[in-house]
């Protein structure tokens, strides 16, 4: 049968020239490499980081290239060796804090809160606490409500602290170098099935001098009709729907957040007043969710005058995450929830 014609294979388009494919993994294990090489107050902890190369494998090849003193390996106890990071913070050292995933800082919270956060302001700006706390954030797959919870609204919600989520390898490595560098707490949050995903990286992406500045959000896509911001992995669900829409004649803009804490108001603000309407998508539960804060920074600032409709959130559902991957389904936002919203909105 295979005989009776010759297959013509397409080969896939070629990156424009010193464009790479990275996946989100390597690009984090990159900044990690690059910073500890930099810098030599920065080492980086926390369970399974070193000798089994990182529970993800984000730490892979550190341990052996930088040794004990710098990549550590500790105890299944998050308050304990979070103390240890803040402590060595505040004393001069620049620690990145890994959870093995974001549910579990809740056992390390008054260290990240009231030790982290506060300190800076408490001693009159004269104690800082250059540390990053990193790891997977919000749902992944099959892992129930225990492991499914974004924390980007939590910590978005607390002074003194500067929270990112990335999306691409871009965002990966350019946050996670600038949170390294930044005299203040960071709260670096990802997202486990992004590791494994790969993305288009330029040359200067790639350079060590690389950095995506905390506080400013990225226009993904070009649009006249509707504005879609979102964080962390559901940006490429807006990308998705908005690719299905263009071909209906609906042209999305699309906005990565990048960072939530500082907020930047200013580029979604110029968005919704071209295209006079709002849906914000994010894994997170809706209420008091970063969708929510988003609503109100634009009823409260001079955008709302521009709305043409009013603002729709897509969110995750209002309850704990279910085991059972239909319903884990169901509770996570897709691309036919967004594009739902945006027909609703539109009134089409």
């Amino acid at each position: 049968v295979w005989g009776a014609r010759r297959l013509r294979v397409v080969p896939p388009p070629c990156p424009a020239a010193g464009v790479s494919q990275v996946t989100v993994r390597d690009a984090l294990n990159q900044a990690l490499d690059e910073e500890l090489e930099r810098d030599e107050r920065v080492f980086l902890l926390g369970e399974e980081v070193a000798q089994y190369d990182g529970a993800y494998k984000v730490s892979r090849g550190l341990w052996k290239k930088y040794g004990d003193k710098r990549v550590i390996d500790t105890p299944i106890s998050e308050m304990g060796f979070t103390g240890i990071a803040v402590g060595a913070a505040m004393a001069g050292l620049r620690p990145v804090c890994e959870f093995m995933t974001f549910n579990f800082s809740m056992q390390a919270i008054d260290q990240v809160i009231n030790s982290a956060a506060k300190t800076c302001y408490m001693s009159a700006g004269s104690i800082a606490v250059p540390i990053v706390f990193r790891g997977p954030n919000g749902a992944s797959a099959g892992v129930a409500a225990q492991h499914s919870q974004c924390f980007a609204a939590w910590y978005g919600h607390c002074p003194g602290l500067k929270v990112v989520s990335p999306w691409s390898s871009e965002d990966a490595k350019g946050l996670l170098k600038a949170s390294i560098r930044d005299d203040n707490p960071v709260v670096m949050l990802e997202n486990e099935l992004l590791y494994g995903v790969p993305f288009e990286m330029s040359e200067q992406a790639q350079s060590k001098d690389f950095v995506v500045p905390i506080g400013k959000a990225k226009v993904e896509r070009q649009g006249t009709h509707i504005t879609l911001v979102a964080h962390s992995r559901p940006v490429g669900h807006c990308l998705e729907a908005a690719a299905v829409l263009a071909k209906e004649g609906v042209e999305c803009e699309v906005i990565n957040l990048r960072t939530i804490r500082p907020m930047d108001v200013e580029t979604v603000e110029a968005s919704v007043i071209k295209t006079n309407h709002l849906v914000t998508v994010e894994g997170g539960w809706p209420q008091f969710g970063v969708g929510a804060e988003i609503c109100a920074r634009i009823m409260e600032g001079s955008a709302f005058n521009y709305l043409d409709a009013p603002a729709v959130r897509v969110t995750g559902a209002d309850v704990p995450m279910p085991y059972a991957k239909i319903l884990e389904d169901n509770c996570i936002p897709q691309v036919k929830d967004i594009i739902f919203a945006v027909k609703k909105t539109l009134n089409i």
